[in-house]
């Protein structure tokens, strides 16, 4: 490890990129439903809420099954060159993604788009390799920052340079007339570019390269060891039931992501770019709880109370999206939105808080049980989206119990089910208010 690495002054290029990698993936949230949307009507198929579901499920999932992948490269060749190798993937597939001209075209391309976006599990290993006890909490929250920042700036560039030829004449007559949404995917590819280059003059190796490293690049004895651990975590009586409580939290709040775009168009009217400013509010707001108040909050309060108080405030929020007021949109949206950032904001770092405390407690193996965590969760949150859009091609024409507030509703029953296991967890010590 060099000087400069162990002083932490790569940190910022680092932040730099996980920050680009966000808003490249943030980008496409505002205008994907209606990208489907437009690529499904081309191939005449009228239900698309499946094909939303797909397209988030297909990023998830890719990220899911190379994660390890990318982990065990960077063991082996180094942390650079992995970041670097993810990088140009983002470049390439974000294009291609943009100029998609089928829905398989589009899926091919999101998955690739994923499969090279894995590598955040190599940024927090770089943190790791360049740390120690004292500095190690505060530079891991970088990761949480730059996801909050790549997050409120992405969606917001995604709606508001969505349909350039319609917004402005220069761009009228030209390629982003038949592809509408190529210009924001042009804009992450660009970032992704700017990104590499930095991190190829500026970002020094952190860990040397060993060949004794073994790489699996079987993907079914991936999913097979990540079952193990799931398995011998959730056994432990306080940890898995920790997990199952991230397991629902991630699952009600995914099916959200399929359904909220599909509803604001169909019900609201809403533009990709006013569901930018949207997703900006809710990134904004999270930023400033996660970065400013959740220690103070924390002190006071308790890690246990807020996780309890976030995943209400977050259910409450999604059950409440389908009944926004149509004559005060802008206000009771606004509302909406923010106990649902508000909540989640509050949910994340004291589950992580209070899982990593109960883990150290009980005398568990760290990696083990966040591994198994994220896993959990990285299922649900395949399992979100799908189950969102299903439900919506099910219910959205229909009125009465079965409904296009039905997917809300959901939302709020897997809340429900983790807030209930929340009130059967015992409390220890450092999880009160002081």
């Amino acid at each position: 490890m060099t000087e400069e690495t162990k002083s932490g002054s790569a940190l910022p290029i680092l932040f730099l990129v996980v920050m680009i990698d966000m808003i490249g993936f943030g980008i496409v949230i505002p205008f994907l439903t209606y990208f489907i949307e437009d690529l499904a009507t081309v191939e005449g198929i009228t239900e698309f809420g499946l094909w939303v579901g797909l397209m988030m499920v297909s990023y998830s999932a890719a990220q899911f099954l190379f994660s390890p992948l990318w982990g065990s490269l960077s063991d082996r060749m180094g942390r650079k060159p992995i970041i670097l190798i993810g990088l140009v993937g983002n470049t390439v597939f974000f294009t291609l993604f943009g100029i998609s001209t089928s829905l398989l075209m589009a899926l091919f391309a999101r998955f690739c788009a994923g499969a090279f976006n894995a590598n955040i599990a190599v940024a927090k290993a770089y943190i790791g390799d360049v740390s120690d006890h004292s500095n190690l909490a505060k530079r891991m929250g970088l990761i949480g920052a730059s996801f909050g920042v790549g997050f409120t700036i992405g969606p917001f560039l995604g709606g508001e340079f969505s349909n350039p030829a319609d917004k402005w004449s220069m761009f009228s007559d030209t390629i982003f007339d038949t592809h509408p949404y190529l210009l924001p995917c042009l804009i992450a590819s660009l970032l992704s570019t700017i990104s590499f280059f930095f991190a190829v003059y500026k970002l020094p190796e952190s860990h040397k390269p060993s060949k004794d490293v073994k790489v699996s690049l079987n993907p079914i004895s991936t999913i097979y060891n990540m079952g193990r651990d799931m398995k011998k975590a959730i056994k432990m009586p306080q940890i898995g039931r920790l997990i199952m409580i991230a397991t629902m939290f991630s699952f009600g709040f995914t099916i959200m992501h399929a359904v909220f775009v599909l509803f604001t168009e169909h019900d609201l009217g809403f533009s990709e770019a006013q569901n930018g400013r949207v997703f900006a509010i809710i990134g904004i707001n999270g930023m400033i709880i996660q970065g400013a108040l959740i220690g103070g909050l924390t002190r006071k309060y308790g890690s246990l109370n807020l996780m309890k108080f976030g995943t209400f405030t977050c259910g409450l929020g999604l059950v409440l999206v389908p009944y926004v007021s149509h004559q005060y949109i802008w206000i009771t949206m606004g509302l909406v939105v923010m106990l649902i950032s508000t909540g989640n904001a509050l949910f994340q770092p004291s589950f992580s808080a209070i899982l990593a405390q109960r883990t150290i407690d009980e005398g568990q193996e760290m990696g083990m049980v966040m591994g198994a965590q994220e896993s959990a969760s990285a299922f649900a949150r395949i399992l979100g989206p799908l189950t969102g859009g299903l439900v919506w091609d099910f219910t959205v024409m229909k009125t009465g119990i079965l409904s296009i507030a039905t997917a809300f509703h959901l939302c709020g029953i897997m809340m429900a089910i983790a807030l209930f296991l929340q009130f059967r967890m015992k409390q220890i010590p450092t999880e009160t208010s002081v």
